[in-house]
């Protein structure tokens, strides 16, 4: 065997190398880089949007082409339905709804329609929709009912059922409540919840006066000689059912009497009518009272 084979033979083999290659990072790098531009870019055009209406006029330029092929292919206004109306004028209606026929149908706004027609005295609430083909705008109202007429310094309001004032002419057609004092129409649903119990009793009562904010005076069968009924500042209900009792044991509403008062929780105060020389001048309206 020559020298150099057994050099060979006997030669170790090198050893591994200790050097560990660090991860390239080249593509998080670039993807890093991408993110931060395209947040520059975005932030850029909507500066750029901010100071120019150029993306506006565009909008507006293509919406008005829309608009303009859409009512040349027949997409008009052909009517307006109205049902539910009664106390609501036709004009003020109109007025208020600024559309009319050959108006492009799909440029309507119906929750405008909506808001604008609830702000006519008599109306409570409107449902507004769209049928195609005819193309028409179908309009529903709830009108507001009269529950009520309110005197305040010599002048008359109708109140609907939520106690709020129609600030509308009204000649009621049959007899109504009236009610009196400031306050009042706030007041009178939360009365009227507390005497419901009978409603033959209650249909006799004509006049609700608020006394100074705090408590009612009732008025039953005749605004002028009719018998009033002085209720407590609390406890409404059942002072009123202490009332409908005596009545049906004792039948004290059919009595001759002026004032039944039923403030004090223990005791009912009554006041027998004066006899015919003793009447008292009549008064041409009902005032509030302070006592």
């Amino acid at each position: 065997m020559t020298e150099e084979a057994q050099n060979t033979r006997e030669a170790k083999p090198e050893p591994k190398s200790n050097i560990v290659t660090e991860p390239k990072e080249f593509g998080y790098r670039l993807l890093g880089n991408l993110v931060v531009l395209s947040v520059i870019f975005v932030l850029a055009f909507i500066t750029l949007l901010l100071n120019t209406d150029m993306v506006a006029d565009k909008i507006n330029n293509v919406s008005q082409d829309f608009y303009e092929y859409t009512s040349k292919i027949g997409f008009t206004l052909d009517d307006v339905v109205v049902t539910g109306r009664d106390k609501t004028s036709k004009n003020e209606m109109l007025q208020v709804m600024q559309i009319q026929r050959g108006d492009n149908f799909l440029k309507i706004n119906l929750g405008e329609i909506k808001e604008r027609l609830e702000t006519l005295p008599w109306v409570r609430k409107v449902l507004v929709k769209r049928t195609f083909f005819p193309n028409i705008i179908q309009v529903a109202i709830e009108e507001r009912q009269v529950r009520s007429i309110w005197q305040l310094n010599e002048k008359f309001y109708p109140i609907d059922y939520d106690g709020k004032v129609i600030q509308a002419a009204f000649e009621p057609k049959r007899p109504i409540l009236l009610i009196v004092g400031e306050g009042a129409p706030e007041n009178i649903n939360a009365l009227l919840d507390n005497i419901s119990d009978n409603k033959q009793v209650l249909s006799r009562v004509k006049v609700a006066n608020f006394i100074s904010g705090r408590r009612w005076n009732l008025v039953l069968d005749d605004i002028q000689e009719g018998i009033t009924i002085k209720l407590p500042e609390e406890n409404v209900k059942e002072a009123w059912k202490k009332m409908l009792k005596l009545d049906a044991t004792n039948g004290i509403l059919k009595r001759k009497l002026t004032i039944l008062d039923l403030r004090l929780k223990d005791k009912v105060t009554v006041k027998l009518k004066r006899s015919a020389e003793e009447k008292p001048v009549r008064l041409r309206n009902v005032k509030e009272s302070r006592t």
